[in-house]
């Protein structure tokens, strides 16, 4: 699934979807690492599925993509896996692999009386 300086296409679907794109660009006498970033989110999850990522001369710097799955019981759209991709070293990180795991989400169903503030008050923690 993971190979040397890219995840293995055998394994991932590619499709074309409606995307709203969203640029930030960084505020004026700030600094960050990123002076812009463009963010690609999936019309029907609402999931941000890829981003580019701007350094201060303008270059592409990294590229991210998020991988997720449909998941019938819940049902929702759920991301599995997440790279993130260093232009400038050739590097790449990996997170959020889901590939294998039996059981990493299931359906609870809530009821009006799980939100009073007294049954909130215990769910929360200090």
């Amino acid at each position: 699934m993971i190979r040397p300086g890219h995840l293995n296409p055998d394994f991932n679907r590619y499709e074309l979807h409606r995307v709203w794109v969203v640029e930030a660009t960084l505020k004026e006498g700030t600094t960050n690492v990123y002076a812009k970033r463009v963010f690609y989110i999936d019309e029907d999850s609402w999931m941000i599925v890829a981003s580019d990522k701007y350094d201060a001369r303008g270059e592409l710097y990294r590229y991210a993509e998020q991988h997720g799955i449909q998941m019938p019981n819940v049902p929702m759209y759920y991301p599995t896996i997440e790279a993130q991709h260093d232009l400038s070293s050739g590097r790449y990180l990996v997170s959020s692999v889901r590939a294998e795991e039996p059981k990493f989400y299931e359906k609870i169903v809530r009821t009006n009386a799980d939100y009073t503030p007294a049954n909130l008050r215990n769910l929360g923690t200090r």
